[in-house]
C-alpha cells in the first residue's frame, strides 16, 4: 500500500469543520482550536486510499476531527470526495514521511492549527519487491523500503508525540503485516518483509517509552491476504480491514500496548 499524497481540497488548510462535536473556534492568535466539546484530532498518514482512508472514514463517523495525509493534492482530493456525509470532518494535508521538511510542517500546522493530535494511524508504507530472493534484490529496492515502512513511521511518530505528551493521551497505530512476522518469516518479499519486522521491533520500543505518558502503541495486521495470497485469486476484504485499526484507535485507557493484533487478537511477532 502506497504511503499518501496530501492534496488540499478546498479549504484543505482551514481545520476540519466540526458537526456534532463541535466547530474549531479561532484562539487569540488566530490559531483554530479544538471545540469545547473535545473532539478528538486523527492523524492518518497515507490516507487517500485503501486501508488509509477506510480508517480516515471510519475515524470521521465516530466524530473525530481527521487529518488525512498523503503526497499528492489531486489524490487526496479525490479521496474527500468519496467520504460523503463525513467529509466535512476531513482535512487534506500534504505529507510525504520520507520528508523531514514535509512531516515538520504538518507537525507544525497540527499544533497551531487544532492544538492537538490524539490519534496517529501510520498507514504510509510501500511495497516496491515481489516474490524473489533478497539475494537477488537490488539494495535500493530495500533502501526505499526500509525510508517510508521504518524510517517514514518513526519520523511523523517523533514529530507527533509532543502534542500526545501535552494531553497525557495518545493513540498509535502502526499498519503492518503478517509478513513481517518472525514466527512465520520466510523468503520472499524481502524488501518489505525486513521492514515491516523492524516497525515490529519500532512498536515495542515506542510502547514502553511511552507507558507512563497516556499513550498506547499497538501495531496491526488488517484483515487482508498477504501479497503472496493476493494473487492467487483471493479478495480484498476491505470492507472489514480497517476494524483492527479502528479499535485499537480507539481504545481505552487500560488498553494495551505494545502488541501486534489481526481481527482483534494477539498474534505472534
Amino acid at each position: 500500500m502506497s504511503g499518501g499524497d496530501t492534496a488540499a481540497t478546498p479549504g484543505a488548510d482551514r481545520p476540519p469543520p466540526g458537526r456534532s462535536n463541535g466547530a474549531a473556534r479561532s484562539g487569540s492568535n488566530g490559531a483554530a482550536r479544538s471545540g469545547p466539546d473535545g473532539a478528538r484530532v486523527a492523524l492518518v498518514s497515507g490516507g487517500n486510499r485503501g486501508i488509509g482512508l477506510g480508517v480516515v472514514r471510519r475515524l470521521a463517523e465516530r466524530g473525530m476531527r481527521v487529518v488525512l495525509g498523503t503526497r499528492s493534492r489531486e489524490s487526496g482530493q479525490a479521496a474527500v470526495e468519496v467520504l460523503g456525509d463525513v467529509a466535512d470532518r476531513v482535512a487534506v494535508r500534504q505529507l510525504d514521511v520520507t520528508d523531514p521538511d514535509s512531516v515538520a510542517r504538518l507537525a507544525q500546522w497540527l499544533g497551531d492549527r487544532l492544538g492537538r493530535c490524539d490519534v496517529l494511524v501510520n498507514a504510509a508504507s510501500v511495497l516496491l519487491d515481489d516474490a524473489g530472493d533478497g539475494l537477488d534484490l537490488p539494495l535500493d529496492v530495500a533502501r526505499r523500503t526500509l525510508e517510508t515502512n521504518l524510517l517514514g513511521t518513526w519520523r511523523l511518530t517523533q514529530a507527533i508525540v509532543p502534542l500526545m505528551r501535552a494531553r497525557h493521551y495518545g493513540r498509535i497505530v502502526n499498519i503492518s503485516s503478517d509478513l513481517g512476522s518472525l514466527a512465520g518469516m520466510r523468503r520472499g518479499f524481502p524488501a518489505y518483509r525486513v521492514s515491516k519486522a523492524a516497525v515490529h521491533a519500532l512498536t515495542r520500543t515506542l510502547a514502553d517509552e511511552l507507558a507512563g505518558d497516556g499513550i498506547l502503541v499497538n501495531a496491526c495486521c488488517p484483515s487482508l491476504p498477504s501479497p503472496e495470497r493476493a494473487g492467487a485469486g483471493r479478495p480484498l476484504r476491505v470492507a472489514t480491514s480497517f476494524r483492527t485499526p479502528l479499535w485499537l484507535a480507539t481504545l481505552p485507557q487500560d488498553g494495551p500496548t505494545g502488541g501486534f493484533y489481526r481481527s482483534r487478537v494477539p498474534v505472534p511477532w
